[in-house]
């Protein structure tokens, strides 16, 4: 099985927990604030704490239909969660699962780096393609410069 591994950093003004907070509400405002990317979040099974089961069915600004994953952890204490997609087109039929490990790291400064890994496991010796690379590193940058802009624009919120 071949592995892929991609990942991604953005550096924010804002601190690690208003972040990790604002990306709680991922199921609700991910299909507001981008609707192009993502049409709807459901929670197929559980509470949203580890082992919780979501469907995301993609908009028409992403090539791929829908995604299944499964919450693997949520560590409030270091701002982090891990999960894994395991079912959706958007694996491309050559990839078994892609494992994503997102952390909000505190800076010096008072804001925080948002820290994104995905580890694709791929069947066989298939590997990712570099521009479905791409477009998942600026579909994830773009995504978490949203949820950062609404965090700035609704502050009693977090």
């Amino acid at each position: 099985m071949g592995i892929v591994t991609v990942e991604l950093e953005v550096t924010s003004s804002l601190p690690a927990p208003k972040l990790f907070k604002v990306f709680g509400d991922f199921d609700t405002l991910a299909p507001k604030l981008e609707p192009e990317t993502y049409k709807s979040v459901e929670t197929i099974q559980g509470d949203g704490s580890v082992g919780t089961i979501k469907n995301i069915t993609y908009g028409d600004g992403i090539p791929f239909t829908s995604s299944k994953h499964k919450v693997d952890t949520v560590d409030t204490n270091n701002f982090s969660l891990t999960y894994t997609i395991f079912e959706g087109d958007v694996l491309m039929g050559i990839v078994d699962s892609a494992n994503h490990h997102v952390t909000f790291v505190p800076s010096a400064d008072g804001g925080s780096i948002y820290k994104h890994t995905v580890v694709f496991n791929c069947n066989g010796d298939n590997s990712v393609p570099e521009d479905t690379v791409n477009l998942m590193k600026e579909g994830l940058k773009k995504s978490f410069k949203g949820f950062e802009a609404y965090a700035i624009a609704h502050p009693e919120a977090y």
